[in-house]
């Protein structure tokens, strides 16, 4: 949107806000960009789970279930005795791993900006 846009292109329901919405939480990207990049777009929950360092399992299980209702992931129950769970990516999370991959090499190549900012005090990171 330009600045200055009427204010009923900024509605609750804009695709900006709804974007947003699907990224609301950081590890939403990070689990798309991992099926992607490291797991040919499926892979079980254990497999991820130690794919992203930092991620309880806690978490994991509530970001998997939020990109389901979003439609961004697909679960998979096999028929095997325990169950083996496998998510994998929608066409609708294949088409946003690219804006994801794009803002990735874009803090890939700004490293030092974003070094610069420091730390925010609500940041795990010291």
């Amino acid at each position: 949107m330009r600045p200055g846009s009427p204010d009923e292109t900024w509605r609750e329901d804009c695709a900006p806000r709804r974007v947003l919405e699907l990224f609301a939480t950081k590890w939403t990207s990070m689990i798309l960009h991992t099926l992607h990049g490291r797991h040919d777009d499926a892979a079980r929950t254990g497999v991820l789970l130690r794919s992203l360092p930092g991620i309880s399992k806690k978490m994991l299980t509530q970001t998997l279930r939020d990109m389901e209702g979003s439609g961004l992931v697909s679960r998979h129950v096999g028929s095997v005795v325990p169950p083996a769970v496998e998510y994998r990516l929608t066409p609708l999370g294949v088409r946003c791993v690219e804006p994801v991959e794009l803002l990735y090499a874009w803090g890939r190549d700004n490293a030092d900006a974003l070094d610069a900012l420091g730390t925010r005090p609500t940041a795990r990171r010291g």
